[in-house]
């Protein structure tokens, strides 16, 4: 299959200092866009959240099977796959066949996410919309509070992003635009830097540390040629996310070794190792999702692989998110864009007097 990961062993990795890496985070872009536009298309009243999040995947994977088909070695397929995470479910909700069936609503806030890699290079992206049978109707209170938020916040994150910046500056401009929506950031939710085969590179942008969290968390200074996820999730509410069930179906391949010893765990292992590298999958993705089921269990334990947690705030709460690609160039930080988001579809009843962050 075509998402498969080539593990890169030189000390230093290609960087946007080269135009042919930049094209390919461009082609990965381009991919993930189209096929998020796509899928913003398929959330309507009454549609399954597991076959919207299966078609998103499976036109992921044959998108990026089109790229570079001369260069067999050159791998591609998905960096992360699609999420649908509804009203007050903050994160990671991508259904099995074996789980209940979630149906859209009208009226739903729909977060989706999703990504693509060209050759290990990573374009990550989420938008949020709310779902609705009138699509004239203006999106108002609450969840009107939370995408404007998220909108704003994400787009300070680009202006701030620069070389010789540093990474609590955006972290302080995000808190200080969601409190004056009267939202909060979801706490501890983290940026990464991008690097190939890497989606949560050494460098972070943390929201809404707690004051323990701020004291541990090291501060990093942007530096040229470096790319970044920028990633806000905003809150209604307290801006503190639960895990409700701790497996979860989105895992990814840590660096960690142990020896398995049940037959069904090192096949799993082998099957993920091969056909998904570095990069975070869905058990969906596996042949079985009954022996996935129980072949990801031991190898959560040695920390083998690490699970993606579906996260929840508290019922009638809402959470907005906007995540895309940044590169930073000579001329300025390069913006691999999500798409659109119209402020105007919103309705908002006060000045907001943060907008010039």
């Amino acid at each position: 299959m075509g998402d498969t990961h080539r593990n890169e062993t030189e000390d230093e990795l290609p960087t946007i200092s080269d135009d042919l890496v930049v094209t390919k985070y461009k082609m990965a872009s381009e991919i993930v866009n189209r096929v998020l536009k796509d899928t913003v298309g398929k959330c309507i009243v009454g549609e399954s959240v597991r076959e919207i999040c299966i078609w998103a995947d499976a036109t992921l994977l044959e998108e990026t099977g089109k790229a570079f088909k001369k260069d067999r070695k050159l791998l591609k397929g998905i960096a992360f796959p699609c999420c649908i995470s509804i009203n007050n479910c903050i994160c990671h909700f991508s259904p099995l066949a074996s789980d209940p069936e979630v149906h859209l609503k009208d009226g739903d806030m729909v977060k989706i996410d999703m990504g693509a890699h060209i050759d290990g290079f990573i374009a990550v992206v989420a938008h949020t919309l709310v779902v609705s049978s009138s699509p004239d109707k203006k999106i108002e209170g609450s969840k009107a509070d939370a995408l404007l938020a998220a909108h704003y916040a994400s787009e300070a994150a680009l202006r701030l992003v620069r070389p010789g910046n540093d990474t609590y500056t955006i972290t302080d401009a995000v808190q200080k635009i969601a409190e004056s929506y009267s939202c909060k950031p979801v706490e501890d939710m983290l940026s990464h830097q991008l690097e190939q085969n890497t989606i949560n590179g050494e460098k972070t942008i943390i929201q809404n540390p707690s004051e323990g969290q701020r004291k541990e968390h090291e501060k990093y200074e942007f530096g040229l040629h470096e790319v970044y996820a920028i990633d806000v999730l905003i809150s209604t509410g307290e801006g503190q996310g639960r895990a409700k069930d701790p497996r979860g179906t989105v895992y990814k391949k840590t660096d960690e070794t142990y020896m398995l010893k049940m037959k069904h765990s090192r096949e799993f292992y082998t099957a993920i190792t091969k056909k998904h590298g570095n990069m975070p999958f869905t058990l969906r993705s596996m042949e079985s999702e009954s022996k996935a089921r129980m072949g990801v269990v031991e190898c959560i334990s040695p920390d083998l692989v690490e699970p993606f947690q579906v996260l929840y705030e508290k019922d009638n709460e809402l959470v907005g998110q906007f995540k895309f690609p940044v590169l930073l160039m000579p001329n300025g930080p390069l913006k691999i864009p999500g798409l659109p988001f119209d402020p105007e579809t919103c309705v908002f009843d006060k000045k907001n007097e943060d907008l010039d962050i």
